[in-house]
């Protein structure tokens, strides 16, 4: 106390004689003017050692005490806010914000929750509150702009003209459907068909000796071949459906009328091979009856017209029913303008690269033409029409191959013309990026099941646990998971699950898609397992065959060939080329190949029974020996065999004979009515009325029980 007197009665005298130098020393401000200039030495040491020199501070520069700076509160706010959403934003209840506006010329007492604030008063509450305000991002997602090309609006009818009608053969397998049309065009297409079977859609146009022209398409008729034909009646104005007079009414026939309903298309009926011996064109029509197929002799409209195909007889008259039926459905389009069309089928040719078979619908179609179909897209470089010969330009109704394309497009796909390349690669990215967020999409709820499922197993697996301590639940839980966690990495991702996979390729598109949907009917995934690894369209590469070693895989090849090199490549590295040119012979081999996966069957074949009469013992040695004797009833027994003692419907013993003797002799074999000893090893105890049953094990094949329905 002393001390802070004598300290205080100093300051006090300092005050008085200099406040200019207190003021220094204390870093005090005063208002008190300076009354003397000189600095006592003393003062000057002891300021040197009070302050420090702080960095980026200037000599002479006077220490000021730094307020630590206090973070305000940032609100986000909106236009037009309500008192409840203003509060919220400000984590405020609704009082707080009624309180800020306390002393404006808002009236609280007319305010409620749902009150909108203008603007300045959203900020006056806000920075009353001691906040700092800032305005809210817009989280509206941003809009992508819809790229797609779209087919034009319908025409004026004044600027249609009339077109050739597009008809569509279908009918069943072998009926015909191409010896018509070769009749037709006087060619001869059944000769190059493999298997003299139809397996792709051909499009050409006929010309008529009256001057009318028809485009027609031929579809196959093979059980496996529906996708094409359903595209045929999807892209034609009227079906012609072929069925044998002698054959009747079959299951593709049946599709076939499905099809051009669906596509909501006219029917006229061709009776095919009529100069039969065994022909019954009038049993056909009352087939066709319960297909809701009425003909006209019966009532109906549909045009029935009795035809020989490979005669040509009464070929003029089915043309004039299709003629006829064309001009009563008025087929009209557009001539100008820009192309639309379909796609009928898609191939890799070796010198053109990806090309198209397309039916023009609308515009005219010619070289120099920017095409989009799907997700590829095309300038077209040359167009031949069905004979092969180049065009520079197709109308409506005309069927032409289109060179061009930049990756080969999908069978089925329409065709529009767009203004530049860019437009089309504008168009094609739309699509491919539409494609992949709805992938996405489809993904994220796999994802989400998957999860859910989880959780589930997760909650009820703890749920029979929530009784124990965490110790006895942790012990619990090894136990049920320890057999997991003691198997090698290894072992854990080997099952014993058969599997085939299969490389899939094709001349064609439409080949493809009709293997690849034949292998979609497949259901023995129990017995061996089917996966398509990969498929496309081209002949047999070097990258497919080391794919199917990867895989350890088999490659199927549809009308499609493999160099030389490929083949020994194959060959060496053990990889199976299965290359066929028929569809169904095709089938038939993977069959047999996922047959031969399958192990095989064991049975049982039973060789010979035989009665126990009486027990009796053999001294061999110094041992006895059982023996049971027995007489044959049925078969042979057959000491290299397999033997099962049978008591009641019991199995008492199985296994294997130590001796066979017929009196005192050994001897291999013991046949119906004669009497035997037998012994065996185990010294079973054989009793009176035993049955003695000779079997053999065999191995038999087992077949797939996968049937593609042909």
């Amino acid at each position: 106390m002393i001390v802070m007197s004598s300290v205080m009665r100093v300051a006090r005298r300092l005050v008085h004689a200099d406040p200019v130098l207190l003021s220094s020393y204390l870093s005090l401000p005063l208002l008190c003017p300076t009354r003397s200039s000189a600095r006592p030495l003393t003062c000057q040491q002891n300021r040197k050692y009070a302050s420090k020199q702080v960095k980026g501070q200037a000599k002479g520069q006077k220490f000021q005490k730094v307020k630590p700076k206090v973070e305000k509160q940032e609100v986000e706010i909106t236009q037009r806010m309500t008192v409840a959403a203003l509060a919220e934003a400000m984590k405020k209840d609704y009082d707080h914000v009624l309180e800020a506006l306390l002393n404006t010329s808002v009236d609280p007492d007319y305010l409620d929750p749902d009150s909108v604030l203008e603007e300045r008063w959203i900020k006056e509450v806000v920075t009353r509150s001691g906040m700092k305000f800032k305005w809210a991002k817009l989280s509206e997602s941003k809009q992508r702009i819809n790229r797609d090309a779209h087919p034009r609006p319908p025409a004026d009818p004044s600027s249609l003209v009339s077109r050739p009608p597009v008809v569509t053969i279908m009918g069943h397998v072998d009926h015909g459907k191409t010896t018509l049309l070769d009749s037709l065009r006087k060619s001869q297409i059944v000769s190059t068909e493999a298997g003299g079977i139809t397996q792709h859609i051909g499009a050409f146009l006929v010309q008529l000796p009256t001057g009318e022209k028809i485009t027609f398409l031929d579809t196959p008729g093979h059980a496996a071949f529906s996708a094409m034909r359903a595209r045929g009646a999807n892209a034609t104005d009227i079906v012609v459906l072929v069925v044998a007079a002698d054959d009747g009414v079959m299951n593709q026939t049946v599709e076939s009328i499905q099809h051009a309903r669906r596509a909501k298309v006219p029917i006229i009926v061709a009776v095919n091979k009529c100069d039969k011996p065994q022909a019954d064109p009038q049993r056909v029509k009352r087939e066709l009856l319960a297909h809701n197929v009425i003909c006209e002799e019966f009532g109906g409209d549909v045009q029935t017209i009795h035809v020989s195909a490979l005669k040509g007889d009464n070929l003029l008259a089915l043309a004039e029913a299709t003629v006829a039926l064309a001009e009563v459905l008025e087929l009209k389009a557009e001539p100008s303008g820009f192309t639309e069309g379909i796609i009928i089928e898609s191939r890799t040719d070796k010198g053109k690269g990806p090309v198209t078979t397309a039916i023009v619908q609308r515009g005219m179609l010619r070289r120099g033409c920017v095409l989009v179909a799907g997700k590829s897209w095309a300038k077209v470089r040359l167009l031949f029409d069905e004979n092969g010969r180049a065009v520079n330009e197709a109308g409506p109704s005309s069927a032409v191959e289109v060179v061009g394309w930049k990756e080969l497009p999908s069978a089925g796909e329409v065709i529009l013309e767009v203004e530049s390349e860019q437009r089309a690669r504008e168009v094609v990215e739309w699509r491919s990026s539409e494609e992949e967020q709805q992938k996405l999409q489809e993904e994220q709820s796999a994802i989400e099941v998957k999860q859910k499922v989880h959780l589930e197993e997760y909650r009820r697996e703890r749920a029979e646990l929530s009784h124990l301590s965490w110790r006895q639940r942790k012990a619990a839980l090894y136990q049920a998971n320890k057999t997991k966690f003691s198997m090698r990495p290894s072992e854990r991702t080997q099952d014993n699950q058969l599997r085939l996979p299969l490389i899939i390729k094709g001349d064609v598109d439409g080949s493809v898609e009709a293997m690849l949907n034949v292998l979609d009917s497949y259901d023995a995934q129990q017995q061996c397992e089917l996966e398509v690894v990969h498929f496309g369209i081209g002949d047999i590469s070097e990258n497919d065959v080391n794919m199917a070693e990867t895989f350890a895989g088999s490659i199927y090849g549809f009308n499609v060939g493999a160099s030389r090199v490929v083949q020994q490549l194959a060959a060496k590295r053990g990889v199976p080329l299965r290359l066929h040119s028929v569809i169904y012979k095709l089938i038939d081999q993977l069959k047999d190949e996922l047959s031969s996966k399958l192990p095989p069957l064991e049975s049982e074949n039973v060789i010979g029974e035989a009665t126990v009469l009486a027990m009796f013992e053999v001294s061999v040695g110094k041992k006895k020996v059982p023996v049971a004797g027995c007489r044959v009833q049925k078969g042979l027994l057959d000491r290299r065999l397999q033997f099962r003692l049978m008591r009641g419907q019991d199995i008492v013993w199985e296994g294997s004979l130590l001796a066979l003797k017929h009196h005192k002799d050994d001897v291999q074999t013991v046949k119906t009515g004669m009497d035997c000893g037998l012994s065996v090893e185990d010294g079973v105890d054989f009793r009176p009325g035993d049955v003695i049953v000779c079997f053999e094990n065999l191995d038999s094949p087992q077949v797939t029980s996968w049937n593609p329905g042909f």
